[in-house]
C-alpha cells in the first residue's frame, strides 16, 4: 500500500488515516508499517489534524471514535 505523506486538506488527511487503519484492521498491513505511516502522516500534516489542542471536526467526523483512539495512542496526543 502506498501512502502520501503530505496532503492539501483535512478531508484527504482523514481519508488517508482511515485507509491506513482499515488496511491494518483487515490484515492487509503489518502493525509496524501502520504505526510508522500514521506517525509520518501526523507529523507532516499536524496543522490539518489538530486545532486548539483538539482534533478538527472533519478529522473526528471522517475517522470516527475508534480510529481517533488508535491515532491518539500512536501519536501520543
Amino acid at each position: 500500500m502506498k501512502v502520501k505523506m503530505f496532503y492539501k486538506n483535512q478531508v484527504e488527511v482523514a481519508n488517508a488515516l482511515c485507509k491506513v487503519i482499515d488496511c491494518y484492521w483487515n490484515d492487509e498491513l503489518e502493525e509496524n508499517v501502520m504505526i510508522e505511516s500514521i506517525k509520518k502522516i501526523f507529523e507532516n500534516n499536524k496543522e490539518k489534524i489538530i486545532k486548539e489542542n483538539n482534533y478538527t471536526t472533519i478529522i473526528k467526523q471522517k475517522c470516527g471514535k475508534k480510529r481517533i483512539e488508535l491515532i491518539k495512542k500512536i501519536a501520543k496526543i
